[in-house]
């Protein structure tokens, strides 16, 4: 599969081969959509906690009368019908992480930049570097791109002009590309791949 290479300026810079086995798979809809629920769920913290039973300090003294007060016959005030008292089944700190196998993972992947690729929304650039930090000439450059609402994913590491000039951006993800991942491809209209990025990924995929 061969894609059309542009400068960030929206200049035309020759062209790439992609590997077909990572760029050309006909996307599952279902095996996305479990990589996109466990990586939510990762990265939920987990830390909501209420009171129950055993935490709440009440003394043992029956409420009232066993018999002829017209109401329930409660023997503890730590009930969750009583002020002060606990909450029945409430939430406990928790991870709510689940187990995915890794080649499951590593194949939502594939069919996270095959999607891109066959909606054409994958756009290839030589790379993600400027010559300084303004956002300004950023968003222009982004603008004659086509690419307003992105995930830019660079080398191995972000370029720091880029990456000051990109913070202010809306819509606009910048990652390295061992922090590429589904969930953020899916999540903006367009994928932007450096020659640098393709190249680690296909090292990371095959």
């Amino acid at each position: 599969m061969k894609l059309d290479v542009q400068t960030l300026a929206g200049k035309a810079s020759g062209s790439v081969d992609l590997d077909d086995a990572i760029f050309a798979n006909e996307p599952r809809k279902d095996i996305l959509h479990r990589m996109v629920r466990y990586q939510l769920a990762r990265r939920q913290a987990g830390t909501h906690e209420v009171q129950e039973r055993g935490d709440v300090s009440k003394r043992k003294k029956r409420i009232g009368r066993q018999k002829g007060g017209g109401t329930a016959r409660h023997g503890n005030g730590s009930v969750s019908q009583f002020r002060g008292g606990a909450k029945a089944h409430g939430p406990r700190v928790r991870s709510h992480a689940h187990a995915l196998p890794k080649k499951l993972r590593a194949l939502a992947l594939r069919h996270a930049l095959s999607a891109k690729a066959g909606a054409k929304e994958l756009i290839i650039i030589d790379d993600a570097t400027l010559k300084s930090s303004k956002t300004a000439e950023l968003r222009k450059q982004l603008a004659a791109l086509g690419a307003t609402n992105a995930l830019i994913v660079s080398g191995n590491e972000i370029e720091e002009n880029f990456a000051k000039a990109a913070r202010n951006i809306p819509n606009l993800d910048v990652l390295p590309s061992q922090g590429a991942n589904v969930y953020d491809i899916l999540k903006r209209h367009t994928l932007v791949l450096t020659k640098q990025a393709v190249a680690d990924l296909e090292a990371r995929l095959k």
